[in-house]
């Protein structure tokens, strides 16, 4: 197991805190003006009951990443129930339940290669790409004279995840999208 900065904790990561094994949910970092200081802003769930909790950890602490095993896997597709994966070494397939991913599943497009966890041979988590690139399926109307430093309104996506996107996008262009945060980057 190593220690990393709580700076580094990310969206998929296993850390362990409290003497048990948590999956981050989200991770942010906050920094409150004038006293105190930054601070991560972790949710993470509990791999063994499932129980969801949120904690503020300072940024200089170090967090101890839980020993995993990662392995590459291809997203290739959704049959109702579950999302089905396959390893790149041996070619298995791993079908994972939609409450698995929490909240990652609006970035998941077929042939896109993720890295799954393994904690004492059973799964426990995804960890997506840093971006992953979507099209825009529905957007308000394009407004005349809009700038690309203007306001922002909702697109959704073929995934069916809903992006906050500038103004002059439309429907059919293809967006860069961050993963950990669910925000629009650029286009692609």
């Amino acid at each position: 197991m190593a220690k990393v900065l709580a700076t580094e904790i990310r969206a998929g990561n296993l850390i362990e805190w409290d003497k048990r094994v948590w999956r981050v949910l989200k991770s942010y970092h906050v920094h409150v003006g004038g006293r105190g200081g930054a601070f991560m802003q972790v949710e993470m769930k509990d791999i063994e009951s499932g129980t969801k909790r949120n904690e503020r950890i300072r940024t200089e602490d170090k967090i101890e990443r839980a020993f995993v095993e990662q392995r590459a896997m291809e997203y290739l597709y959704f049959d109702g129930d579950n999302y089905v994966f396959m390893d790149k070494e041996s070619f298995e397939q791993l079908a994972l339940p939609a409450d698995f991913l929490e909240g990652q599943a609006g970035f998941l497009m077929p042939n896109v290669e993720v890295q799954v966890n393994f904690h004492n041979d059973r799964p426990i988590g995804v960890q997506l790409p840093a971006s992953v690139t979507l099209t825009i399926v529905e957007t308000e109307p394009n407004l005349k004279g809009a700038t690309a430093t203007g306001s922002f309104k909702p697109a959704k996506t073929e995934t069916g995840l809903t992006v906050q996107v500038p103004q002059f996008l439309t429907e059919g262009v293809r967006i860069k999208v961050n993963t950990d945060t669910g925000e629009y980057i650029e286009r692609a």
